[in-house]
């Protein structure tokens, strides 16, 4: 495998910015493996960050780089700092970063596919609600996504008393209605992409019992199988740390890829 740390100029962001990319590594004579790269690509997994951390996390905190080489898979690493992935009010544009202009970068870079069926996206906390948001609405780009202790339902990890967390919503999303009748809000997207007959990604989502978010996590299950939506659920014993999100990341990718 190949580990390599790209930065470039972002014409979305307008700033220099960096993403992390693993790569699998082509044997010199493995005929097969070769023609294979230049006619279709590597399948690839954008993996996302939480609310503290950056691109380099995953890769400091799990055995991520061995996984992949399990599999055989390009990793996508991106940092989106604390926006929740959306276009912020305070002016950067994440949720286009990571929808349009990443992609279009890594392609141009490395030898990814381009296909629905080859590309999939996951995340933790604040990941795990930017992996099913995007996915969720770009469901011709992803065939899975997967959320891990994701903070899937805003509204509840919202908290109008606490300073600190209202002014990160506010900066992210506006205010509350604002959010509420947005696409960043997971059940308008489900509701609309379901009456518009829209086939979306399959969907891999685990937390643990003891997490802060599992309430969170329980609302929006009881909505994704209430919409039909093709939902894999997985709860244990856990709370909202590295050693739960080791294991099942791992869980995630036999889920996706096997």
């Amino acid at each position: 495998m190949a580990l390599l740390q790209v930065g470039y100029k972002s014409e979305v962001l307008q700033m220099e910015h960096a993403f992390n990319v693993i790569l699998p590594q082509v044997g010199l004579q493995d005929e097969v493996a070769k023609r294979q790269v230049r006619e279709r690509g590597f399948k690839t997994l954008y993996l996302l960050h939480g609310l503290s951390d950056d691109h380099s996390i995953w890769l400091r905190n799990t055995s991520i780089e061995r996984y992949a080489r399990q599999y055989g898979i390009a990793v996508v690493m991106p940092n989106v700092h604390r926006s929740f992935y959306a276009n912020t009010r305070y002016g950067f544009n994440y949720y286009t970063y990571i929808t349009e202009e990443l992609p279009h970068i890594v392609r141009s870079y490395f030898p990814l596919s381009d296909r629905r069926e080859d590309n999939a996206i996951a995340g933790l906390s604040m990941g795990g609600y930017g992996a099913f948001m995007i996915a969720l609405r770009n469901p011709g780009a992803f065939s899975a996504a997967a959320s891990l202790s994701g903070a899937l339902d805003l509204d509840l990890v919202y908290d109008p008393e606490d300073e600190s967390k209202r002014q990160l919503f506010m900066q992210n999303f506006g205010n509350k209605e604002e959010f509420t009748s947005s696409d960043y809000n997971l059940y308008n997207v489900v509701e609309k992409q379901v009456k518009a007959g829209v086939k979306l990604p399959r969907l891999f989502q685990c937390c643990g019992t003891e997490d802060f978010l599992y309430p969170a996590n329980l609302k929006f299950k009881e909505a994704a199988l209430r919409y039909g939506l093709d939902l894999t659920y997985e709860e244990g014993p856990g709370v909202h740390e590295w050693g739960y999100w080791d294991a099942n990341i791992q869980r995630a990718l036999a889920w996706m890829l096997d």
